[in-house]
């Protein structure tokens, strides 16, 4: 029995070492409904609402922090929003300049990088990816946000262990990015993948989307344009495969990147004293917190605008 216990003495401070300083996993706070029976056990004790009201054969739906703190970004934005558009002036000023300058720079975006009537289309989609992106990635780099919330109790010894609610890492954060939640990005990316297919149909028709897919390019007339659709038929298969990839890599990219950015400041705030070492890459958050916004957003720009276009006729422009 001895060495037994042993063993499980020498396995627990491993288990301990080898759980990520940030979780992976988005526990639910709360349900609508009762506890699904194949729920995580992180999930068996959270709090349920209408769980003797709710329908059966109805999926109970989880309200995660991931969740939580996407209202909370909603909510500053429609303030910020609400507060510039409140009393518009002609001059603008203070957050009414700040509003008008955002929204009048990605329109000008949108509108250098496709033609008209589809800025039209895409402005509000791209507007709305850039300012939710960056505002959940600014409000992410909040301090409390994944550090507050439940865990286990901070041994004695161990730095602010004396306070009441000390805990030795928040293994299930209050709030936690929404960028930093592989589900919200996939969501972003999938809606891109819908509006972005439906756009190309609206642009090009069934028939034309084919065509600007596998059709020969380059002005090609004659008998040369049998084996060349041999050739951009295979082309067009790749291409139906890079289409399926932009949406994945829109989603892994920014995931990743807000994700191991938070791992990162996790590692520095708890390896060095009173967290110095954490200083110069907090800035570099603040950095990538836009850069990243932004490449989404671009992005999203470019791949719609490979869709809704035109491949221009070399014959017609030389017989100009």
């Amino acid at each position: 029995m001895a060495p037994a216990a042993e063993t499980a003495a020498a396995k627990a401070p491993q288990a301990e070492a080898d759980k990520p300083l940030v979780a992976a996993y988005a526990p639910a706070l709360l349900y609508f409904g009762p506890v699904p029976a194949d729920a995580p056990e992180e999930d068996q004790q959270a709090i349920t609402v209408f769980a003797g009201q709710w329908p059966k054969n109805f999926p109970s739906f989880p309200i995660t922090n991931s969740i939580l703190y996407t209202w909370v970004v909603a909510i500053v934005i429609l303030v910020v929003v609400r507060l510039g558009t409140r009393k518009m002036k002609e001059v603008p000023s203070g957050t009414q300049n700040f509003v008008e300058a955002l929204v009048g720079g990605l329109r000008d975006m949108c509108e250098g990088m496709l033609e008209p009537k589809v800025a039209r289309w895409v402005f509000p989609l791209a507007a709305t990816y850039f300012i939710f992106i960056a505002a959940s990635n600014l409000m992410g780099l909040l301090p409390g946000v994944g550090s507050i919330g439940w865990g286990i109790h901070a041994p004695a010894g161990e730095k602010f262990s004396w306070l009441p609610f000390a805990i030795h890492h928040a293994e299930s954060p209050l709030f936690r990015p929404p960028t930093a939640d592989a589900n919200m990005t996939v969501a972003m990316a999938a809606t891109f993948f819908i509006m972005s297919t439906w756009w190309g149909l609206k642009y090009n028709g069934l028939w034309g989307m084919v065509k600007h897919i596998f059709g020969v390019k380059g002005g090609f007339k004659g008998l040369v344009v049998i084996p060349l659709s041999l050739i951009f038929l295979f082309v067009g298969c790749v291409e139906i495969i890079s289409i399926c990839v932009r949406p994945v890599a829109l989603a892994m990219r920014l995931y990743g990147n807000i994700y191991g950015g938070e791992s990162v400041l996790a590692i520095m705030l708890t390896n060095s004293p009173l967290g110095i070492a954490a200083l110069p890459f907090y800035f570099l958050e603040l950095l990538v917190a836009l850069v990243q916004a932004l490449v989404f957003t671009l992005l999203s720009i470019a791949f719609i605008g490979m869709f809704c276009s035109h491949e221009e006729d070399n014959g017609a422009e030389s017989a100009h």
